[in-house]
């Protein structure tokens, strides 16, 4: 089904959850850049707000996350006390302008907290935004989750729920350090469904130590049969130097690299197979949820939480190392939570570092954007012959193919658009001329 090239497989490239990349954020970007951001946002503009909660109650060993453990109460009660003065702080800063229609708690694990710190974060948010009714999100981690956590969100009209599941295979989780029994994981969409909230995502992984195309054809069975509404597809990255608890993860257990492409080969056509819309690379959606209504209507977007349907231009992160984007700046909180209290509790906003985005990047931006979210991209004229030089290898290849002034990434192309999206890169391609 897919063209097998592994020189370009074996290149790294960065996801895009936005461009340009947090590896270009640098510390002269900070508070001040902020600050004015906020200040230029108007009255009728669309805002998304993300919560970051940075603790788990166990720590994966796979996982790249900014997070720890939730073992220490007053660590955990000090941090949601900044983060409260933090969405005081932006919400006073932004003077009721700005129309919240989306808040998304992740982490970490949400969950790792009380579900009584969750409704006064939520009712804080709606008391000093702009938000009428909007439509809330949340990623749990299943093995923390409770009858009370199924009541709490329903009374909190959350209206979406991401699990971390990566795999069903016991074996697999033995070896990633993430123990959940398919049983566990039946009772808690059942619990969420019993409270109306069928908007379920199952964060699924392939690449993972020890991880057969059976097992992983296995771990689609389920998925597939408890039907979530969408279901994200990673692949696993083993970067053990700059995550220091994946270095409990036996290299040598890792599959190798064409075993990962027929894994993720597989789970690309299990998906379509049963139905699931297609969304970029690594995304799927029932054929009744808003993201697969996004796709056939040319709506999809990409941000820090993968593809979306979400196309507010303003997204305000909020907690210790959440990223905020405006149309021409991206700027990431201080990652360190004991820093990121001190500041906050300065009454100084929390932001670290970050880019600017000048319109040349831009339109660099909405290039990769269009290439991973609608597949291609029509070209400016001006713009043709560095393109089509640009992308005369992928071509070559069959990875993309030209209809006048569309570039489209072919079918056997998938997974590799991210590295044709790369050469729309200023950092990581030549085309200077663009």
């Amino acid at each position: 089904m897919w063209s097998y090239h592994p020189d370009l497989l074996a290149r790294p490239v960065p996801r895009y959850t936005s461009y340009p990349t947090a590896m270009e954020f640098t510390e002269a970007v900070g508070p001040d850049d902020y600050g004015r951001a906020l200040d230029r946002v108007e009255a009728a503009t669309p805002i998304s707000l993300y919560v970051h909660i940075p603790f788990c109650e166990q720590i994966c060993w796979y996982c790249g996350c900014n997070t720890g453990a939730a073992g220490r109460k007053q660590r955990l009660a000090d941090y949601l006390a900044a983060l409260r003065a933090e969405i005081s702080l932006v919400a006073k800063r932004l003077g009721g302008r700005g129309r919240v229609q989306r808040i998304a708690f992740g982490g970490g694990s949400p969950n790792a907290i009380a579900p009584v710190e969750l409704v006064r974060l939520l009712d804080l948010m709606l008391t000093l935004f702009d938000a009428h009714h909007p439509e809330v999100s949340i990623e749990l981690d299943p093995r923390g989750f409770s009858a009370e956590w199924a009541l709490v969100l329903a009374a909190a009209r959350v209206t979406r729920v991401s699990l971390g599941v990566q795999t069903f295979a016991p074996h697999v989780q033995q070896a990633i350090g993430r123990i959940q029994p398919l049983s566990h994981i039946e009772r808690v969409v059942a619990a969420l469904r019993l409270r109306d909230i069928d908007a379920i995502n199952f964060d699924l992984m392939y690449g993972l130590p020890m991880q057969s195309l059976a097992d992983l054809d296995a771990t689609l069975d389920e998925a597939i049969r408890l039907s979530p509404s969408r279901i994200a597809l990673f692949g696993y990255a083993h970067l053990p130097n700059m995550i220091p608890r994946q270095r409990q993860i036996d290299a040598t257990d890792l599959p190798d690299q064409r075993l990962r492409f027929e894994q993720a080969q597989l789970g690309y056509r299990r998906l379509t197979d049963a139905g699931y819309i297609p969304i970029g690379f690594d995304h799927f959606a029932r054929a009744d949820d808003a993201l697969a209504a996004a796709a056939r209507e040319g709506r999809v977007n990409r941000n820090f939480q993968g593809f979306t349907e979400d196309d507010a231009p303003v997204l305000i992160g909020l907690g210790a190392s959440s990223i905020s984007k405006f149309p021409d700046l991206l700027v990431q909180n201080e990652k360190r939570a004991g820093h990121y209290r001190d500041l906050v509790g300065e009454g100084r906003l929390a932001a670290a570092r970050g880019v600017r985005v000048d319109p040349a990047q831009q339109r660099r931006a909405a290039h990769i954007r269009d290439i991973l979210c609608a597949g291609g991209m029509t070209v400016d004229r001006a713009e043709m012959e560095a393109v089509r030089t640009a992308v005369a290898r992928f071509e070559h290849m069959g990875v993309v193919s030209w209809d006048d002034r569309r570039l489209s990434i072919s079918s056997d192309g998938l997974p590799y658009a991210r590295h044709v999206a790369a050469q729309f890169d200023s950092v990581r391609a030549d085309i200077l001329a663009l």
